[in-house]
């Protein structure tokens, strides 16, 4: 199932699920974040199933639901990638090989050099203080197998702003197995990033994230012993 969430993205999210049903055949579903413009019907138009969700629940939230309902239909792997067209939907399949040659439950499109040096500097304070041992940690073009599904669709997954540090944080902490592959991105088809975009956001940002590092978020225990390793 290839997850899409979305929050005001009517200028591109046609093109995106278009793009994406030429080259796969798997059901596209656009988790629709409170948009408050015509996401969902440009969506809808392209041919995918909308999930329209009654309150905004930010990017994490916008996965997980997309999430827990691939569990719930039994999906035994998930894609994510974003609404702006920044993700290269032909290396879906470059994702999706490690999981099916059985060495990882969780594959990242990596591609650091797009990256300013703000985000790089992020990225290199929260591998040392999260103890994470990736790359590219920001990138939301990624691959779940059944048990990282499970595993995330899981309560305790739930109280997460973001769909980098924390999500991985748990992962890591229940010993699933994360893999990067080099991926190339475009420039976003319109729009900016909503976590580093103001000095605010940014700040906030580090704040939540360096909180669930000091909380060891998904360490203190294992995440439902029929879900997660």
């Amino acid at each position: 199932m290839i997850l899409i969430p979305a929050h005001n993205e009517a200028a591109s999210i046609g093109t995106v699920v278009r793009e994406v049903r030429h080259h796969q055949g798997n059901p596209v579903v656009v988790i629709d974040d409170r948009s408050e413009d015509d996401t969902a019907a440009q969506a809808r138009a392209a041919g995918a199933r909308v999930l329209p969700l009654p309150i905004r629940l930010g990017a994490w939230g916008a996965i997980q639901t997309g999430l827990r309902l691939a569990q719930r239909e039994g999906w035994p792997l998930a894609i994510t990638l974003d609404a702006d067209g920044q993700h290269e939907v032909s290396q879906i399949e470059t994702l999706m090989r490690p999981i099916e040659a059985g060495v990882a439950d969780v594959v990242i499109g990596s591609c650091p050099a797009r990256a300013s040096q703000a985000r790089h500097l992020a990225w290199r304070y929260f591998r040392w203080f999260g103890g994470l041992r990736l790359e590219d940690i920001t990138s939301g073009f990624r691959a779940y197998n059944r048990t990282a599904i499970d595993c995330l669709a899981q309560p305790e997954a739930t109280l997460l702003d973001y769909q980098d540090v924390g999500v991985l944080l748990i992962l890591q902490r229940q010993g699933l197995r994360i893999r990067e592959v080099p991926v190339s991105m475009k420039p976003r088809l319109h729009g900016h990033s909503r976590v580093f975009n103001t000095w605010w956001t940014v700040g906030r940002y580090m704040l939540q994230t360096s909180l669930l590092c000091l909380a060891q978020v998904g360490g203190a225990r294992k995440i439902s012993r029929r879900s997660c390793r």
